[in-house]
């Protein structure tokens, strides 16, 4: 529905009008701009600049393309939202996502240790990542106390992999910024690419899916995406051996 280099453009107001699309599809087709506004918690401006990042003249033309796109689903989707899914999948293809794994794949390889740092569910998928890069021949451990601590001294062939939905878990960034200081490449793995973990890495790859919590305390957001991204990085690896 959204092409990966039209979601990169959007600033935090406009992500939270995308989320709120995403989980509301159906009604936004039929809401009137001031209502989405409110629904969003944006103003009319802000939705008006949306659509136009989106390649929309106006809200009348997203609406109408939001329509056909609805029509265009011929099965209703379960409580995990297959179309937000097969929307990922379609960004992973285009060139903007393809981009953000070579950047990452050509700081790996130079790498003779590789770290992972994660807290919550992103700590598993750390261990998960570590396991997976171990596997195909890349030393590989991962992090997800927050009061580890870092070596010393400086190491610039360790590359560290941060995993973060938010990408502003604080005991996160707090250990890629130990590890950053100590001279080694930071990749970050994250749901949008505007968030502070993003901005302070030396590669950010950005996969774009709605966020759920529950009761505001828990992220239920589908790691799917950082799972898929993982695997691919590991199997890009795989066969090529550090200098």
């Amino acid at each position: 529905m959204f092409t990966h280099e039209e979601i990169r453009t959007l600033n935090e107001l406009e992500m939270s009008i995308y989320n709120y699309i995403l989980r509301n599809k159906e009604k936004v087709a039929y809401m009137k701009i001031r209502e989405l506004a409110d629904g969003a918690h944006v103003s009319t401006t802000t939705v008006l600049r949306f659509c136009k990042k989106v390649g929309c003249e106006g809200y009348s033309e997203f609406k109408l393309k939001l329509k056909q796109y609805l029509n265009s689903e011929q099965v209703k989707q379960p409580d995990l939202d297959i179309s937000a899914m097969a929307d990922f999948f379609q960004r992973a293809e285009a060139a903007g996502f393809q981009s953000a794994l070579d950047q990452a794949v050509h700081l790996l390889e130079e790498s003779t240790i590789i770290i992972f740092v994660g807290t919550g569910s992103s700590g598993v998928l750390g261990k998960y990542g570590a396991r997976y890069f171990n596997n195909v021949g890349w030393f590989s451990l991962s992090i997800d106390d927050p009061f580890t601590p870092i070596f010393r001294g400086v190491n610039e062939r360790t590359v560290a992999i941060a995993l973060s939905v938010s990408g502003e878990t604080e005991q996160t960034m707090e250990l890629a910024n130990q590890l950053k200081s100590r001279g080694c490449a930071l990749i970050s793995i994250t749901n949008s690419s505007n968030c502070s973990l993003a901005q302070m890495s030396d590669c950010n790859i950005s996969y774009y899916i709605p966020s759920f919590r529950v009761q505001e305390h828990f992220d239920i957001t589908s790691q799917i995406p950082v799972m898929f991204t993982l695997e691919v990085l590991g199997r890009r690896l795989m066969g090529r051996r550090p200098t």
